[in-house]
């Protein structure tokens, strides 16, 4: 799994004054969850946003005044009206314990479904899944390659190595429904 650091400087004092202060200077209020003591800290809104805003997941090495914590985003909160990143929680992580963590999921190969006309939907973008820190994958692939016009596949037909799927085994992750222009060709050709 990607391992990103950022760093943040830890607050010495909380509540609702000092808090919006911190997002006046550009800063994003944040909370480091586990290991007994709770740390909050502030982190430059554009450095939170590049873990943030992508399809990935990361390990993160928060570096708070020279001590590095390992650590990955629990939850995550935006503004109502601006989308900005108001605050964010992590949960520290280490090497011996599992944790717990949504990670993409990547399709791979050719649906059978789709080169007759059908048309792929995806349901899942993101599939939970529960391993130590060193087996946690990148992505969850899934192969389609045998997927027909009209059927689904489940949580329950992924291949899992080193990991366990969180994701409840009955969920569908990918379905190839049948286009209005396939269709109209299948009317035409029972006709």
């Amino acid at each position: 799994m990607k391992t990103l650091e950022i760093q943040g400087t830890i607050r010495a004092s909380i509540g609702k004054k000092e808090t919006k202060a911190l997002r006046n200077e550009g800063l994003v209020p944040c909370v480091l969850y586990g290991g007994g003591e709770n740390l909050h800290f502030g982190v430059e809104e554009k450095l939170l946003n590049t873990l943030i805003y992508t399809p990935s997941a990361h390990i993160v090495l928060l570096n708070l005044d020279g001590k590095v914590h390992k650590a990955v985003i629990q939850a995550s909160q935006f503004g109502p009206v601006s989308d900005r990143t108001i605050h964010v929680d992590f949960v520290r992580i280490s090497d011996d314990k599992k944790v717990a963590i949504d990670v993409p999921i990547t399709i791979v190969g050719s649906s059978d479904g789709v080169k007759q006309g059908g048309n792929l939907q995806l349901l899942f973008r993101k599939i939970r899944v529960s391993a130590i820190p060193a087996n946690l994958p990148d992505s969850v692939v899934v192969d389609i390659t045998g997927l027909d016009m009209g059927k689904s596949m489940f949580v329950s037909e992924i291949v899992a190595d080193n990991y366990d799927i969180l994701t409840p085994k009955t969920a569908v992750v990918a379905t190839v429904k049948m286009t209005r222009a396939a269709r109209g060709a299948a009317a035409t050709e029972k006709k």
